[in-house]
């Protein structure tokens, strides 16, 4: 079975209530019940409120799976750990064509070591309506093209990182540092890689004046685009920092389109980074930049019974 973007009907529908009136009272265990290699959408549904603790691994051979909550405030996924493996965080989506909707994905650890609360490696991966907390390394968007939109990310140093080619819409970014920390460390090691993160319609806050860079290199050809955004003085007036590594400042991309509010006065900006024209920023600002319309899908409108057993695969 070959799956398309227009496909809204006839989706497998899996209910997961921790009051056990779903398939499933754990995510983990409706997720384990999805065949391997599995060609069908799969959507899990959250029939009601609540407050899961566990953490939730996707596997890569486990695509095309939809995990869906009733709201982002009440539909809570948590865990608090610190970061050990590149699977060791609250949620980790390894497979590809996965969707994210009306959920709160949050690490409640605190400072003092990276804590991630959501890893994402898949390609065509998208999130909507969704809530993304932890303090250090809140959000490891590390490979595939991704979208989040209407999304809120809230942390401290380097809490969206990673080498994905994602595009952020109208997204609300939170930081919480108090001394300088940066909302985002991309890591795109060459010039011919297409990977970078583009923010467009944003909101951009933090908790005190002068208190957030929006980026630095965590790989030598860093590439990060803000557009349309609106930042608070919560943005220190310089904007970007190279990461004590100077030679980054020649091979970084960091870019800024039609920007707003006091955090986005540009006249302090670090001379190596860029105020685009609209012809620079174009390639940035929509879907095509992650050829969305070849793959991101609607919410689906029909749903039927699972064929295969409810229960784990063993």
């Amino acid at each position: 079975m070959t799956l398309v973007r227009g496909d809204l009907i006839n989706i497998v529908l899996i209910t997961v209530d921790q009051s056990g009136k779903g398939d499933f009272q754990r995510i983990q265990d409706a997720i384990d019940a999805v065949p391997s290699q599995n060609s069908e959408q799969i959507f899990v549904y959250f029939n009601s409120p609540g407050i899961y603790k566990e953490q939730v691994v996707v596997p890569e051979d486990k695509p095309w799976i939809t995990m869906s909550g009733t709201n982002e405030t009440t539909t809570i996924i948590t865990w608090s750990g610190p970061w050990h493996t590149l699977q060791n965080t609250t949620v980790s989506i390894l497979a590809s064509d996965f969707v994210g909707r009306n959920l709160t994905i949050q690490n409640t650890y605190g400072p003092g070591i990276q804590a991630v609360a959501l890893s994402v490696f898949g390609d065509r991966v998208a999130f909507y309506n969704c809530r993304i907390f932890s303090y250090q390394d809140t959000l490891f968007d590390t490979s595939g093209r991704h979208y989040y939109s209407n999304c809120f990310i809230q942390g401290a140093t380097d809490f969206i990182y990673g080498d994905a080619l994602s595009l952020f819409h109208e997204c609300y970014i939170h930081s919480i540092s108090e001394n300088g920390g940066a909302i985002t460390a991309h890591k795109r090691s060459s010039v011919d890689e297409n990977t970078g993160y583009s923010f467009v319609s944003c909101n951009i806050t933090g908790i005190k004046p002068n208190s957030v860079i929006l980026g630095r290199p965590w790989g030598p050809y860093s590439r990060i685009i803000y557009a349309y955004t609106s930042m608070t003085n919560a943005i220190l007036p310089e904007g970007w920092n190279d990461w004590n590594n100077t030679t980054r400042q020649s091979t970084s991309y960091y870019g800024e389109y039609m920007c707003y509010g006091p955090g986005a006065t540009s006249s302090k900006r670090v001379k190596w980074s860029h105020q685009l024209t609209s012809d620079e920023a174009k390639p940035f600002l929509t879907k095509d930049m992650i050829n969305g319309d070849e793959w991101l899908r609607a919410v689906p409108t029909q749903f039927k019974k699972p064929s295969f057993p409810l229960k784990p695969e063993k």
